[in-house]
């Protein structure tokens, strides 16, 4: 497992992405909340709900969504 962590223009940390083995991704905000999931397989995003928010990684789009 790699963690990338994600950072705004001042520089503080608005969450992280975790890889796992099998190459799926979950986004967590700075406060440890999951905000979604990226497979790799299907190429789907889905938030934390499980519903699918789009094809592709939308991961980071999930930090800003209101």
């Amino acid at each position: 497992m790699s963690d990338q962590q994600l950072r705004d223009n001042s520089g503080r940390i608005i969450g992280t992405i975790k890889t796992f083995p099998d190459g799926k991704q979950e986004v967590r905000d700075a406060s440890g909340r999951v905000k979604g999931t990226y497979d790799p397989k299907t190429n789907q995003t889905r938030d934390s709900s499980g519903r699918t928010v789009g094809t592709g990684n939308l991961l980071a789009a999930l930090l800003t969504r209101i």
